[in-house]
């Protein structure tokens, strides 16, 4: 996806268990790379800890959120930013009907991630129903569930 500019609605979208992920750009210049998303999540359950092996930065734009990063929650509101660091375990939970949030990801990867992941985890099916499809896709791009 290589756009200067994304209309809003714009973008592929990746649903997953935890919201519609989309993918706004993704930027590869001499200084490095990294890629965007919109989140649409709706509420449900707190997804379990994952390490991943780039750094995601979330900056609320509607709801509320509650995100754990490596043990530690944080109440995130509009406007608000939580940084889930590589490496760390971290997730998210919806408080409320939904949330809204800008994504963006070290590196490029992430996106590869979001588009296994919704090609191969359906989103209709209970967690532990998904548990197998969900450890294939996540071993494959380098995320490992904390405590897995």
């Amino acid at each position: 996806m290589r756009h200067n500019h994304v209309r809003p609605g714009e973008g592929r979208h990746y649903p997953m268990i935890d919201g519609d992920h989309i993918a706004k750009a993704v930027v590869q210049d001499v200084g490095g790379a990294f890629e965007v998303f919109e989140v649409v999540a709706p509420a449900a359950p707190m997804a379990p800890p994952h390490v991943s092996p780039w750094t995601g930065v979330l900056f609320l734009l509607q709801g509320r959120i509650t995100a754990l990063v490596d043990g530690t929650s944080y109440d995130v509101e509009p406007g608000g930013v939580v940084i889930f660091p590589a490496g760390k375990p971290s997730t998210f939970a919806v408080l409320g009907d939904s949330a809204r949030f800008v994504a963006v990801t070290s590196g490029d990867r992430a996106g590869r991630f979001f588009a296994d992941f919704a090609s191969s985890v359906p989103v209709n099916q209970p967690l532990e129903d998904s548990m197998a499809a969900i450890l294939s896709v996540t071993t494959r791009h380098g995320v490992a569930l904390a405590g897995a």
